[in-house]
């Protein structure tokens, strides 16, 4: 059987974990899911240490945050006065809200994670969660789709 190709269709499984050993995403040998290859379902990085591999193949990739959920800004750390909240819910670190920012002139609802609240503010990170982080993936080749 040939290596994977960049038109091919394959079968993976996955885990997803931080550099500290702690998983973010796993999907299990028992379970793989199918994806062609281009196809965005996974990091452009995944796809990429897919090519010439062979069925039965595991490899273990570094995904620095530039090619994963980007880096982590500090500017899109806010604190929020804790009113706008009252009566509508009771904001808890690591909660991940929906708020609604203004960006050229229109209103959009965006994910915002509860970092840190006092009886005044609550601090909100609008940065994706995995922002920042190195990704280590170790994927599993089961099958490349003929």
């Amino acid at each position: 059987m040939c290596p994977v190709a960049l038109t091919d269709t394959v079968s993976i499984s996955y885990t997803t974990a931080l550099e500290t050993g702690e998983v973010v995403e796993k999907v299990p040998a028992t379970r793989p899911i199918h994806l062609s290859i281009g196809s965005g379902r996974v990091l452009k990085a995944v796809e990429a240490s897919l090519m010439g591999m062979n069925p039965g193949e595991t490899r273990t990739i570094h995904i620095q945050p530039e090619d994963a959920y980007g880096l982590h800004y500090d500017n899109l750390v806010h604190d929020i006065k804790r009113e706008i909240f009252r009566g509508k819910i009771e904001p808890k670190p690591g909660m991940i809200l929906s708020l609604s920012i203004e960006k050229d002139g229109h209103d959009q609802q965006v994910p915002a994670t509860v970092l840190t609240t006092n009886s005044e503010t609550v601090t909100v990170d609008y940065n994706h969660p995995l922002a920042g982080k190195v990704l280590v993936y170790t994927v599993t080749l089961h099958a490349i789709a003929t």
